[in-house]
């Protein structure tokens, strides 16, 4: 089995020592590079298989960083930072990272949450009713379990592995309300201590990628109280 590679983002030198020490122990390889400005330009020539991003870094901060990725990779990011406040989590979360971490924690939180990710990243198939040859469709959305892609109207939406997954859990049981708590378990892939707001954030990226495509149509709708659910009706524009 090829050995996943984790780049670690992280100008504190010995909380990135720590990090690296216990990925590897994990059987990770490990990069570190301790500056923003330079990160972007590793990870286009690294191509790692996941990104562990502090936020507060020197000449580009991490919430730059994440944007700049997102442009050209869908790469898992996991966000470390010291700052706790909710509105720099959703801030986090919005602009396309897959998890947060806030300091202090336990390096062996770090590596069970990059476990968990990587996961996500190639998951153990389910399927629903729909599932025609490992396919799920529902109108002109088309979910392909083998290569990780969704695409709407025959475009490929470029979603991170995390909005992949959320797909994946609404669009195997469309019309059904899922929870938030359920869609946490499901999608995060562990227990994840009472921040359900990560599932709206990643909702509302996912229906703005959608919306490109299917504009003025309520593909992903909120059941006040309850959860979310995917609708059955869907207009084909294609």
């Amino acid at each position: 089995m090829t050995q996943k590679h984790i780049l670690i983002i992280e100008d504190e030198q010995k909380i990135a020592a720590i990090l690296k020490d216990y990925l590897e122990k994990s059987s990770y390889r490990v990069t570190i590079i301790g500056r923003g400005d330079q990160a972007v330009v590793q990870v286009r020539k690294s191509l790692p298989d996941l990104i562990l991003l502090d936020i507060m870094l020197p000449v580009m901060d991490g919430m730059a960083v994440c944007r700049e990725i997102r442009k050209f990779s869908s790469v898992p990011v996991i966000m470390i930072t010291a700052k706790v406040e909710e509105i720099d989590r959703l801030l986090g979360l919005e602009i396309g990272a897959d998890d947060y971490i806030c300091k202090p924690f336990s390096p062996r939180e770090v590596v069970a949450r990059v476990k968990a990710v990587l996961r996500r990243v190639n998951p153990e198939p389910f399927w629903g009713n729909d599932a025609v040859c490992g396919h799920l469709i529902l109108g002109s959305i088309v979910l392909d379990e083998a290569s990780h892609r969704v695409t709407v109207n025959s475009k490929e939406l470029e979603l991170t592995p995390s909005e992949f997954r959320l797909m994946q859990v609404l669009i195997s049981q469309p019309g059904r309300v899922f929870s938030r708590d359920e869609l946490l378990a499901r999608v995060q892939g562990y227990d994840f201590e009472g921040y359900d707001r990560t599932i709206d954030s990643h909702i509302k990226n996912l229906r703005k990628k959608i919306a490109v495509h299917l504009p003025d149509q309520e593909i992903i709708s909120t059941v006040y109280g309850l959860g979310y659910k995917l609708n059955y009706a869907m207009n084909d524009t294609s």
